[in-house]
């Protein structure tokens, strides 16, 4: 039995590894790659594929109109078939988090019934982590937008106080940011290719706010209907909503920079502070304890 969980152990860490290193060493796509690849059809590799037909099994990967893909999407994933991906990773997960389980159960020498409760609670987890990863991933995207805002709108009204008009110069800024920033990159560059095939650009911008979910982009969105709405020029509106990202972005520093000995306190007290004090304190006691021990002694 010692050798079966070593050996499950050890599965999960390899699998771990390898994702890992295949998350962190891949190589980003190109702009206009990424836009595309809906249209594309890029062949998948064969874990990809075989985590598509667990996810299918599953009703609710098939629904279109599921709230998860909008989630998947925020976080880069707008393939037809991520929404089978992520349900397949959520039921290896769970089931690999199940076996775990059960084996640590067994290895407990517990009963049957708290073995199947074991394994049960451990499916629960592995069905929830994928769940906390995506919401990470979310968070960090939106992160990734937020900071590359301020030289978008720069580069927005250089093009656009150069004559340009605003298609041009989302394509423009697009290319600019394609290697700094390339999430902020392919969303222009698919409002860009949303708007020349014909479309509204209320609706489109719409599209970019649901996409990203991030506020930032919501304003800027905003911003651009209203100019477009009123006929106002959309250079200093620009320019001043960069400034107003600069300072907002400084704000969020600052807090977090003030927040930062609050969150001191309880490392220090409960790491640092011991140590403090067997270092200081502790020659003392044993000078202590050795002298108490020869009265005793006496």
């Amino acid at each position: 039995m010692e050798i079966l969980l070593l050996s499950g152990c050890f599965l999960f860490v390899l699998l771990a590894v390898l994702g890992g290193g295949y998350w962190f060493l891949r190589e980003p796509a190109p702009v206009a790659e990424s836009v595309l690849r809906v249209d594309l059809n890029q062949d998948d590799g064969p874990i990809r594929q075989t985590l598509e037909k667990i996810g299918s099994i599953l009703p609710a990967a098939n629904d279109l109109a599921h709230p998860v893909r909008r989630r998947l999407i925020a976080a880069g994933y707008r393939e037809p078939d991520a929404l089978q991906a992520y349900f397949g990773i959520k039921a290896v997960s769970a089931l690999l988090f199940a076996m775990l389980f059960l084996l640590l159960g067994v290895e407990l020498e517990v009963d049957l019934l708290a073995a199947l409760v074991f394994s049960l609670c451990g499916a629960g987890i592995g069905y929830l982590i994928p769940d906390r990863g995506l919401q990470s991933m979310e968070a960090n995207r939106r992160g990734r937008l937020r900071q590359a805002l301020p030289a978008a709108l720069d580069l927005l009204v250089l093009s656009l106080e150069a004559g340009q008009a605003l298609d041009s110069a989302m394509l423009e800024t697009s290319r600019e940011l394609r290697h700094v920033y390339p999430e902020l990159s392919e969303e222009l560059s698919l409002t860009h290719l949303e708007m020349r095939a014909g479309q509204s650009r209320s609706d489109v911008l719409a599209r970019l706010v649901m996409r990203t979910g991030e506020p930032e982009v919501k304003k800027l969105t905003n911003l651009l209907l209203d100019g477009d709405r009123f006929g106002a020029s959309l250079g200093p509106a620009l320019r001043n909503h960069a400034k107003y990202t600069r300072l907002r972005r400084r704000q969020v520093a600052q807090e977090q920079a003030r927040k930062t000995s609050v969150k001191l306190i309880f490392p220090v007290f409960f790491l640092i502070f011991p140590c403090v004090l067997l270092v200081t304190l502790g020659p003392a006691l044993l000078r202590l304890l050795q002298g108490m021990s020869q009265l005793a002694g006496g």
